[in-house]
């Protein structure tokens, strides 16, 4: 990151969309990995679960490639990207991201050989390489590979009969350097076996043959040391494995609304085998090799990156569940159910007689099923909508959607089919879905359905009510027990005509339809964020209250930056807790002295977006589905609904907003260079704002 304390004019008034006022988002969203990485070499974090946060941060890796580095490359190719608010040339963003990911490679590496691997071989969970093997060990590993793996490959010797095969994303293989006639006089030179996917990539030891209570080998281990196996006759001049990671964003035109299904369907069948970005290769790949490989997969030296150890580290996270070691792990919590919404209340009663708000995974996602599945058998519920962008297939949801179809009622879901890498889930629920009468659509082409929404029409007393739910994240129970969410159900007949609304306009046609209560993307919730922010500048200048608090994953959206720097300016205190990509540069006198950044990182992945404006005095809070993105203020469906019963409001402040200002055990300080340090205890009473609630909520 540049630092620019020198080159910003200590003054307000300035223009605040000079580029030097702004973090580079690649930069900034990559910066998020290395304190992902600080997770895996913090020691008073248990040691399975500093593999599990190395393992986050290489997958993570991946996917910024698969999408950021795969769009700056497709961009400066094609001539059709500009630079950012930051002002930074797209080339020069490239080579900068070339030396981060070098050194985030560099210290993902040194954590697993260096820290990781030792400390968990104390604990008697080894990794070992062929060299240390017992006789026995060896003995199994070539009965193994033998019996278990040989069977099921394919290699393939490289010449004019046998070009250089389709390499699959992110899929293991290995390139064999062969020298020697075969059985058809043909000299050997290079052949490649690809690891198909059936096959473990962390295989255990059995118990009978190990040196440890816990011990395991790579498959690449296997590749290499039984490799003359692949090759009888042949001599085995090298092994190495390599890894191609490829462009994954799917490309999806306005004309496709056809059949959506059908043409994404399509797309994802040749998604594995999208145009290269990044080469990973052991560290002892030959150069001539490493040409040859470049040459096939179009990529230049630039896009290498080397690894002192195994290329698809982040399978090492399959280790977390195949050990039985809870003294490693985080305790096991059980997520609270609040006393009024035990099994088998009365979900409809209960939301009659006031908002319920559930504070996820700290409470139970299963109130949610509930509503859902007594609304799937209640007589009185006539329909139900739905918006699932996230949802496990074998979610009970799906299941309670269904029969309610099946009993007559009016269901309709949209599913947003291209939530990236769950786009052939989608399709398989949305088939399963229509199979048992559920009215299911796709949204609108252009702009991904990213609401979290659920209304239920029902009639009481010859009146038809609305009963919503609302939350800032998926509708998908794995994640629920995962994913800091919070969500609010409610019979409010003002957001219940809004939500009604919004699914108006996702299932057919006419003009933008006013919303009353909520602010939804792509049409109010920009201006309205902006709007709310302009009102807290004018309480300022009155001498009023005037305050912005906000929690979300990403701040990049240019124009709401500039409306906080003017806030700043304007005497407004703002504090932000931001998880990932922030360009916005805190701390700049007479700019943004009055904006704090913080990012929290735990146990838990932070998903909540929350937004509180001090309002004079009047404080108003929202809840959100929606970072403050391009993308999401003006490019997606989102739905930003209000927490309208003041004691329900101050408990989400105090819970989802205070809680994490005051942490100083998991929160890192963003400075204005685009640096970030760990916030420290000082004088104060150590503080997890994730352990808080976990204590508050029983644990």
């Amino acid at each position: 990151m540049n630092d620019i304390s020198d080159t910003v004019p200590s003054r307000s008034g300035v223009d605040l969309r000079q580029p030097q006022l702004y973090l580079n988002r690649e930069l900034s969203a990559l910066e998020f990995n290395f304190r992902v990485l600080a997770q895996a070499r913090t020691a008073s974090v248990p040691l399975l679960e500093r593999l599990r946060f190395l393992c986050i941060s290489v997958r993570n890796l991946d996917e910024f490639f698969e999408v950021r580095v795969a769009s700056l490359r497709h961009w400066i190719a094609h001539g059709e990207g500009s630079p950012g608010p930051d002002g930074q040339p797209l080339p020069e963003v490239l080579a900068q991201l070339r030396e981060n990911v070098t050194r985030l490679v560099r210290m993902q590496y040194e954590t697993w050989n260096n820290e990781l691997q030792p400390d968990l071989a104390r604990e008697g969970i080894i990794f070992s390489d062929s060299g240390q093997w017992s006789s026995m060990l060896t003995r199994w590993a070539r009965e193994y590979f033998e019996q278990e793996i040989l069977p099921v490959l394919s290699p393939l010797g490289l010449d004019s009969a046998h070009p250089f095969p389709r390499i699959l994303n992110k899929s293991l293989n290995v390139a064999v350097v062969l020298q020697g006639d075969d059985a058809f006089a043909r000299e050997g030179s290079v052949a490649v076996v690809r690891a198909p996917r059936s096959l473990p990539r962390v295989i255990r030891v059995p118990p009978e043959v190990a040196d440890s209570p816990c011990q395991f080998v790579f498959l690449s281990t296997l590749f290499e040391v039984f490799a003359g196996a692949m090759f009888p006759g042949m001599e085995i001049h090298g092994v190495h494995q390599f890894r191609v990671t490829r462009d994954s964003e799917l490309e999806l035109e306005e004309g496709d609304t056809g059949n959506l299904a059908r043409v994404l369907s399509l797309e994802l069948r040749e998604r594995g085998y999208a145009e290269a970005v990044r080469l990973e290769l052991g560290e002892d790949c030959t150069p001539a090799l490493r040409r040859m490989l470049l040459v096939n997969f179009g990529l230049s030296d630039t896009d290498v990156y080397l690894c002192d150890g195994p290329v698809n580290l982040h399978r090492v996270s399959a280790v977390y569940d195949m050990v039985g070691r809870p003294d490693l792990k985080y305790p096991e919590f059980v997520p609270a159910v609040p006393p009024r919404l035990v099994p088998n209340a009365d979900m409809f009663g209960i939301i009659a007689q006031g908002d319920v708000v559930l504070h996820h995974p700290y409470e139970s996602f299963a109130p949610v099923l509930e509503l859902l599945r007594q609304a799937s058998v209640d007589a009185a519920v006539l329909a139900i909508r739905q918006t699932l962008y996230r949802v496990g297939e074998d979610s009970p949801l799906i299941g309670y959607l269904a029969d309610a179809a099946r009993a007559g009622k009016e269901v309709t879901v949209v599913i947003e089919l291209r939530a990236r890498f769950d786009e052939e889930a989608n399709i398989r629920m949305a088939d399963r879905l229509q199979e048992a009468g559920v009215q299911v659509v796709y949204g609108v082409v252009g702009y991904k359905t990213h609401a979290k929404m659920l209304l239920i029409v029902r009639r009481e007393q010859g009146v038809l009510c609305r009963y919503t739910h609302l939350s800032t994240g998926n509708y998908h129970q794995a994640t629920s027990r995962l994913y800091t969410d919070i969500g609010l159900m409610t019979r409010n007949p003002g957001i219940g005509e809004d939500v009604a609304r919004v699914f108006q306009q996702l299932c057919s046609f006419g003009p933008v339809l006013g919303l009353q209560h909520l602010l939804g993307s792509p049409f109010s919730l920009h201006q309205g964020l902006l709007a709310l922010v302009e009102r807290e500048i004018g309480h300022a200048r009155a001498g009023r209250s005037a305050r912005v608090v906000a929690r979300m994953n990403a701040l990049t959206e240019p124009s709401m930056i500039e409306a906080l720097y003017r806030a700043s300016c304007a005497g407004v205190d703002i504090d932000l807790v931001v998880r990932g990509c922030c360009m916005l540069r805190p701390g700049l006198p007479g700019i943004s002295e009055r904006i704090r950044v913080r990012s929290v990182l735990g146990q838990l992945l932070e998903h909540s977006r929350v937004y509180w404006f001090a309002n004079g005095g009047e404080a108003e809070l929202y809840c959100a589905s929606a970072d403050w993105m391009e993308r999401n203020l003006l490019r997606r469906v989102e739905a930003c609904f209000p927490v309208s019963d003041p004691a329900l409001a101050t408990r989400v402040f105090q819970e989802a907003l205070q809680n994490y200002l005051d942490d100083n055990v998991q929160a890192w300080l963003l400075d204005a260079d685009g640096r970030y340090c760990r916030a420290t205890t000082g004088d104060a009473l150590p503080h997890s704002a994730q352990q808080w609630l976990l204590d508050r909520f029983g644990g």
